[in-house]
């Protein structure tokens, strides 16, 4: 068997590694998690249930990044004890060993540091997504909800929570809305780049004469805000309208009128949620959404503003961000980034991470 020889590699991966961990902030993150576990070990912690949820949360991913860096720390030691193994013992499959493991650690290693380029005013908060159906007819429905899952499996595969705020059915298939919160560090950051139409051509389960079909749906992506301080929205400006929840149910979800859609009067935005039993917390939660979605609005005019005083005319990218091809290939491409992969069902199983790590790189860069 031949020697190993992946000095080089471990050495780049340590340098790579240092530069993650001093823009990560490892004493920081220590700080903030002995501060944190100062907090969650109160005695009336559990008083104020919102604060305390809050707390462990913020404290559960913090810890869980900080052990993702020790983790990674002990693979690079560990990885430099493997091939010393397997050269000292002409073991092949030790050698096999250390080399895919080599591969496992410059993938996790290149995915932190994609991490490391969120460094937006909320790219730190909980993401909201809304997924609507677009043009397309019962197709458009059914996209909506291929994608639906699709978001959710992705974040099942990475273990963070998920809640399903609100979910309005289509008639015949799929749904014509739904929105739910990802509940992750760094979840609006990081699939903030989702945003946009998204486009899905195949030959339609629904046409009878098997007719190939383009069908659209719409992604939109906010960060969930605190409750109070960012926004202030004066009650007059809020409709507040209450129904009974659709669906699936139980208990007395569908049973009483505990869902709530607020509007907005001024912009007309809209919010409906029925997640919860009561209808104090539904409008709470909506409330919550809505704020987080009239502050991103307000970015947004302002941005606009400054780049009209600037007397920037070049157009952003449109709206259209991905395409998924099931017929006459098999295709699913970002229009943005140029990356592509020929198995869409891999990619509506949830395995998003190369579409989402090269949308940061591509929005890092046009930035620049």
């Amino acid at each position: 068997m031949d020697e190993l020889d992946f000095s080089a590699d471990i050495a780049a991966l340590r340098s790579t590694f240092a530069d993650i961990r001093s823009v990560i902030g490892i004493e920081r993150l220590q700080a903030d998690i002995a501060s944190l576990s100062e907090q969650a070990g109160a005695p009336d912690l559990w008083d104020d249930t919102e604060k305390a949820q809050k707390i462990t949360s913020a404290l559960s991913h913090r810890q869980s990044e900080l052990a993702r860096i020790d983790s990674i720390q002990l693979r690079l030691d560990d990885l430099e004890v493997m091939v010393e193994l397997a050269n000292s013992e002409s073991d092949a499959e030790a050698a096999a060993e250390a080399r895919a493991e080599l591969v496992s650690i410059q993938k996790l290693l290149g995915d932190l540091e994609v991490q490391t380029l969120l460094n937006g005013e909320f790219d730190d908060h909980p993401a909201v997504i809304t997924i609507r159906a677009g043009a397309g007819g019962v197709d458009a429905s059914d996209f909506a909800d291929m994608l639906f899952r699709m978001y959710v499996r992705w974040a099942e595969q990475h273990k963070f929570a998920v809640t399903i705020m609100d979910t309005s059915y289509a008639e015949e298939a799929g749904i014509k809305s739904a929105t739910f919160e990802i509940d992750a560090p760094y979840a609006f950051g990081t699939l903030s780049v989702e945003a946009g139409t998204h486009r899905l051509v195949r030959m339609s389960p629904f046409n009878s004469a098997g007719k190939r079909q383009t069908s659209f749906a719409a992604v939109e992506v906010i960060p969930l805000i605190e409750a109070a301080g960012e926004i202030d929205i004066p009650e007059g400006d809020i409709r507040v309208d209450v129904f009974r929840s659709s669906g699936p149910g139980g208990q007395s979800v569908n049973t009483t009128d505990s869902a709530v859609r607020l509007t907005h009067i001024p912009t007309g935005t809209v919010v409906s949620m029925q997640n919860e039993k009561s209808q104090i917390q539904n409008r709470a939660a909506a409330l919550r959404v809505l704020q987080s979605r009239l502050l991103l609005l307000q970015r947004e005019q302002e941005a606009a503003q400054k780049k009209e005083l600037a007397g920037v005319i070049t157009a952003s990218w449109g709206d259209q961000i991905r395409s998924y091809v099931l017929a006459p290939y098999q295709m699913v491409k970002d229009l943005r980034t140029e990356y592509e992969v020929n198995n869409p069902t891999d990619v509506f199983d949830g395995n998003l991470d190369g579409f989402i790590n090269a949308g940061i790189k591509w929005r890092k860069s046009a930035k620049e």
